[in-house]
């Protein structure tokens, strides 16, 4: 795994297909609350594509940390929003009907992860295979 901005390297995951089911028909519900103020658990990640300079907005889980964000990767290498922002630096998100300039991004496992996620959402994220999470500073 590798925390530099300029490269981004994570593992492949390790079940993908029921997260992508779920979030093939979660999607399409969050997408329209993602960023709002009462609906915390999905944020909008505002980055640039690292080839073609475009601006993308992408809903993500994001869970609030002391000085940041915490998000799954639960695709590993193959998440263009998170091989975007490591080749940025940073983006933005906008959470909670708030926006946040973000930055120094960096993979974590799970075991990392850890301590920053509520007991709940590390129950589940175990369950589900989860293994490693971005984790941003909020600047």
């Amino acid at each position: 795994m590798s925390s530099t901005p300029t490269t981004f390297e994570a593992g492949p995951p390790r079940i993908s297909g029921p997260i992508r089911r779920l979030a093939r028909h979660l999607g399409p519900i969050a997408r329209p609350m993602a960023g709002r103020g009462w609906f915390p658990l999905y944020a909008v990640l505002h980055h640039i594509g690292r080839t073609s300079g475009k601006a993308y907005a992408t809903p993500v889980v994001a869970l609030r940390t002391p000085d940041g964000f915490i998000v799954p990767l639960p695709f590993g290498a193959a998440t263009h929003w998170a091989r975007n922002l490591f080749a940025a630096g940073g983006g933005s998100f906008t959470w909670a009907g708030r926006e946040y300039r973000i930055g120094e991004p960096q993979v974590i496992d799970r075991v990392e992860a850890g301590g920053r996620l509520p007991l709940l959402v590390r129950f589940l994220s175990a369950r589900m295979g989860l293994r490693q999470f971005v984790l941003v500073r909020e600047l």
